[in-house]
């Protein structure tokens, strides 16, 4: 079965046959030997001094990554403006209602891109007893498959003082991100999604000058305390020893097939391969390919044909795809190219949207 929907990916060999290594206990040097390993790879896919940043790992999806970095980055007495144009968004929206941090949202269609000017006005009309300490804002919404303009928000920010929060769960690996903007204070991200590890350990790329600073409002996820005690070679809980396994492996494939600008080039052929095939079907893509990832796409449902029926059709071929979300779902659908999927298998996948269709 190949896997189409976004994350978790279908693995290359090299990565699963990584997860049969030997039993290994948290507490020897031997796991903190792999930990560093690791911690130093998700650094050099961006090639980041770790004097300035600091990849810190721990075992939860990315939602656990983005509520780590959230809690821990946002001081008490901070506010945070959510630029929002999906479900993702709003996710960050109810990780601060959660732990009672200061918010507020702005957003619109789900179908829109972001509007810098109006996110602008909001910055700049906070008085002075509420300004923002901090944007927050996913960079790939896999709700429609759009790429939020994180240069414009950078930009809003450095103006501002503001410091940007990046959500980078379904892009990092693949789209670019600007580690050299000043404001860029830290990154969530997942193994399962670009890099193609699996699912299980997820991490955040952070200042160190951020992480300095930390609060603890969360006991697993506090960041700082995680920090701390990797730094040490040390962990304050049991890992899932097989996913840093695979984390490995795929941070090693990863830079042999020639990193975040390579997994770039290879996806962007991907998904115009489906986008092309699909519209000689008849299937309308739902956004512009200049405002869309290269990791996934979205696609309008073709008239009288529900999710459902085109879901198990195209599974009993051998492929899983994607639903649309919350007030899409009667409408989309999502195909990503993440993980080990070849030109070939997709001309396999449009011919069974070709015989479903007829």
């Amino acid at each position: 079965m190949l896997l189409l929907n976004p994350g978790p990916v279908s693995l290359s060999e090299r990565v699963r046959r990584s997860l049969l290594q030997p039993d290994l206990c948290h507490r020897e040097s031997e796991f903190f030997d792999l930990q560093d390993e690791i911690r130093a790879r998700v650094l050099a896919t961006h090639e980041l001094d770790p004097a300035v940043w600091t990849a810190v790992l721990m075992t939860a999806s990315g939602t656990g990554a983005v509520e780590s970095m959230v809690a821990a980055l946002v001081p008490e007495a901070g506010r945070v403006l959510i630029a929002e144009n999906g479900v993702y968004g709003e996710r960050i929206a109810q990780i601060c209602a959660q732990y009672r941090i200061t918010h507020d949202r702005i957003g619109g269609d789900w179908l829109q891109p972001l509007d810098p000017a109006a996110i602008a006005a909001r910055i700049e009309s906070a008085s002075a007893g509420a300004r923002y300490s901090h944007l927050a804002v996913v960079h790939h919404e896999t709700t429609t498959g759009r790429l939020n303009d994180l240069e414009r928000l950078g930009e809003l920010c450095r103006a501002s003082g503001a410091r940007l929060l990046v959500d980078g769960v379904s892009s990092f690996g693949a789209e670019r991100l600007d580690f050299g903007d000043q404001s860029l204070t830290a990154v969530a991200a997942t193994a399962n999604k670009c890099l193609h590890g699996v699912p299980g350990v997820s991490f955040v790329i952070v200042r160190r000058a951020a992480v300095a600073e930390a609060v603890s409002r969360t006991y697993y996820l506090d960041l700082g305390r995680l920090a701390r005690q990797q730094d040490q070679r040390n962990t304050p809980f049991t890992p899932a020893v097989p996913a840093y396994y695979g984390l490995l492996e795929a941070l090693r494939e990863f830079a042999a097939e020639g990193g975040r600008p390579a997994r770039h080039r290879r996806y962007a052929a991907l998904a115009a391969q489906v986008r092309a095939g699909l519209a000689a079907l008849g299937v309308e893509s739902m956004l512009p390919a200049e405002q869309s990832s290269v990791v996934l796409r979205s696609y309008r449902l073709p008239i009288g044909v529900a999710y459902g029926t085109l879901h198990d059709a195209l599974k009993a071929g051998g492929f899983v795809i994607y639903a649309g979300q919350g007030r899409l779902a009667q409408t989309l659908f999502r195909i990503s190219t993440m993980g080990a999927v070849t030109a070939a298998d997709l001309d396999r996948l449009l011919e069974c949207f070709a015989a479903i269709l007829r």
